[in-house]
């Protein structure tokens, strides 16, 4: 699965969905935002890749890797890699 730019699937009521996005937002980083609450698709290509559960914040890479509910510590290790 590849994309041509980050997505991040999440709701605009979870926490960690909303300190992932103020993360992306500080430090210049690209995103698509899907909210799974009003994005039917979204919502459904989510629980596809997730086994059937609506896990938030999930992050689809241009690489095509997933992070799904990543801590702050493996979020900021995969965008400043070594």
């Amino acid at each position: 699965m590849e994309t041509k730019e980050l997505v991040v699937y999440g709701t605009s009521w979870c926490g960690s969905t909303r300190s992932v996005r103020r993360y992306l937002e500080a430090n210049g980083f690209a995103y698509t935002w899907v909210d799974i609450d009003s994005d039917r698709e979204g919502r459904a290509f989510l629980l596809n890749i997730t086994g059937g559960y609506a896990s938030v914040p999930t992050l689809v890479f241009p690489d095509g890797s997933v992070l799904v509910e990543p801590t702050m510590i493996a979020l900021n290790k995969k965008m400043q890699p070594e």
